[in-house]
């Protein structure tokens, strides 16, 4: 047996199991984090609260003391940061890289704790990790005081809407717990938090290492009259009490349909609560409805509340799917497309501005581009304060404001006011990689003064005037592969057959329409997403629209793509290899790009993704222009 009396378990687990089960299932959770400057001790503290809450069994203990002495920084004592930096790279470094999230219990209380990094590098972890936190610890170094990186992370914790701030002075023990120095610490640092809008904070005198205020009262610090760490930390509101004063809100997760007698609506709470009988009302349709019965594995409950997992049937059978928001009738969510937001970049990639990335809002699922910064937010700044800084695009780990538009109406709540309907994330669509995090801060007003206006003439009536599907052949390929030649040859074909159509070239269309556009990435996103549009409205009037651009890149021919409707977008690869093309070189840019004299040139210094699936592919070199018409044309027949 061990001598550490840390082993000793709660005297209800000998007892009365079960009665230890149910008073452990109904303590309340608290969701935290610890943040700083890089060797502030924030994995130290940690592991200290996991040895003093009787979190480690004898075997890890025993590992414990062995890598102490093998790799710790502590000489012959216990290194309480190694039961955290699990990662090889984090224990020959001495640093933390990425989140490490613990979970250990008191009498009182749950908690999970999530030990983040502080190098600067590494911000996008600290912003993974303080996404689903109630409270954020944030050690100073009573050596060192207030840094930089002390500024920056309270910044991020203020904006991603951590409410209940802890300002941990560590190592209290090296400067022998002199009360004058930590008194300048927190006047330095109530300085800085009230510049950037932090209204309150909960400064406590701590030693991880020697254990002075983290469980208990520390005779060191007699100067120190508040609550040790551990007691704050089991007293403060958990944000799942604060949810429960908000207006009802269910993002729905999936319709639960096991049989013909039964359609539920079946997701997790988010705010509020709910009982039968209440009047909700279904988001983005608007339609209400009344609360039949709230279902659950263990049976139908009185009442559902924030935080638990329930099925909501209804009196009436209202268009409601995975995606929709059910919410109070009388105080729902906002719905928009528009909207102003605070992005966290993530990916090595930066972003593309205008290029269309999947954005995950709740359980909604959106198409969502992304305009060109306001500004970048300089965390790095010194007074930490958040200054603005002129910004094209972000790039790793990078902050900026923004506007953000999506494909249709989606249901959210500002961030400030609901995480789960004012949170999101990015996705790219060709990776699938996370490559931002973000925040809602409000829609925009056009948002909401722009309106479809209804007509009675629709796009069928225009398709049936012409006696014609609308489609939309896309053609792409490499400047020289014949894609405006072959266009051209398939329009006059189809003018032969009396169908109706419209070519839009790439060259022609950057006389007028896209004049303003140059050759950058992203130019060229902007240049085919209104070609995009131009071609959705040409469609709308029943016509067969031909296009000839480059479009080199795959994501924004998907765009244009997820404009149409099904079946309207074809898309034709004009397949000639580089080494033809700029043989052919009727243009001469090739040869201008290879002296330099022609920048972001595609297929020479700015990269073509070739088509995975087109629906059609057509080889130039193996074709003339006019047999390269009549294969597309029979391929594409019937035009009804």
């Amino acid at each position: 047996m061990s001598e550490h009396p840390v082993y000793e378990t709660e005297a209800l687990i000998a007892e009365d199991i079960d009665a230890y089960l149910e008073k452990h299932q109904h303590k309340t959770m608290l969701r935290f984090i610890t943040c700083g400057s890089v060797d502030d001790g924030k994995s130290t503290l940690i592991g200290r609260l996991l040895y003093d809450s009787k979190m480690i069994f004898e075997d890890q203990l025993a590992a414990l003391e062995n890598d102490s002495k093998k790799v710790g920084t502590q000489g012959q004592e216990i290194d309480f940061a190694l039961l955290v930096d699990g990662l090889a790279a984090e224990r020959e470094q001495g640093i933390t890289i990425d989140v490490a999230y613990r979970f250990f219990a008191t009498e009182n209380r749950k908690f999970i704790v999530a030990d983040c990094p502080g190098h600067e590098q590494y911000t996008r972890n600290m912003v993974t990790g303080a996404s689903t936190a109630d409270l954020a610890c944030i050690l100073i170094d009573a050596r060192k005081g207030v840094l930089v990186q002390t500024k920056r992370h309270s910044y991020l914790c203020h904006q991603l809407g951590i409410k209940n701030l802890v300002l941990a002075i560590n190592k209290m023990d090296l400067i022998d717990y002199d009360q004058e120095k930590y008194d300048a610490i927190i006047a330095e640092y109530e300085h800085f938090a009230e510049s950037i809008g932090i209204e309150k904070f909960t400064a406590i005198p701590i030693s991880g290492l020697a254990g002075d205020n983290i469980t208990t009262k520390s005779g060191n610090t007699p100067w120190y009259s508040g609550p040790t760490l551990m007691e704050h930390l089991e007293a403060v509101e958990v944000r799942s009490d604060e949810n429960l004063t908000h207006p009802f809100r269910m993002p729905v997760q999936w319709v639960n349909r096991p049989n013909l007698d039964f359609r539920g609506f079946s997701g997790l709470i988010a705010t509020g609560s709910v009982k039968p009988g209440d009047t909700v009302r279904s988001l983005p349709s608007g339609k209400t409805s009344t609360v039949k019965a709230i279902v659950t594995m263990d049976g139908e409950l009185e009442e559902g509340v924030a935080g638990q997992s329930v099925t909501i049937t209804l009196d009436d059978e209202i268009d409601c799917s995975r995606g929709d928001v059910l919410a109070a009738a009388d105080s729902p969510p906002e719905v928009a497309d528009q909207f102003e937001s605070t992005i966290v970049w993530m990916d090595e990639d930066p972003l593309v501005v205008g290029r269309a990335y999947w954005m995950k809002i709740g359980t909604q699922m959106v198409s969502v581009t992304v305009a060109e910064p306001k500004y970048e937010v300089d965390v790095n700044d010194p007074s930490g304060d958040g200054s603005h800084l002129a910004a094209k695009t972000l790039h790793l780990n990078q902050i900026g404001v923004a506007e953000i538009t999506t494909d249709r109406r989606i249901v959210f709540d500002p961030y400030v006011e609901n995480r789960a309907l004012g949170g999101f994330i990015l996705i790219d669509k060709i990776s699938n990689h996370t490559v931002g995090a973000g925040m809602l801060h409000f829609s925009l007003r056009r948002a909401q003064n722009v309106h479809w206006q209804a007509v009675d003439i629709t796009r069928d009536d225009h398709a049936a005037m012409k006696n014609q599907k609308p489609r939309v052949l896309w053609f792409t390929g490499l400047s020289g592969s014949g894609k405006s030649t072959i266009a051209n040859e398939v329009e006059k074909k189809l003018a032969m057959m009396n169908r109706h159509t419209f070519l839009l070239d790439g060259d022609n269309v950057r006389h007028g329409l896209n004049k303003d556009l140059g050759f950058t990435e992203s130019d060229r996103i902007e240049n085919i997403r209104r070609i995009g549009e131009v071609a959705k409205l040409m469609t709308d009037a029943g016509l067969i629209v031909l296009t000839a651009f480059i479009s080199p890149f795959r994501a924004d021919r998907q765009l244009v793509r997820d404009m149409m409707g099904e079946g309207e977008f074809i898309e034709i690869h004009v397949d000639t290899p580089l080494e033809v093309a700029e043989a052919r070189d009727v243009k001469g840019l090739y040869k201008k790009a290879r002296a330099g004299e022609l920048k972001n040139f595609t297929g020479i210094d700015s990269p073509y993704e070739e088509p995975e699936e087109p629906e059609i592919r057509v080889n130039t070199v193996a074709m003339s222009p006019d047999e390269a018409a009549d294969y597309i044309i029979n391929q594409i027949l019937p035009l009804k």
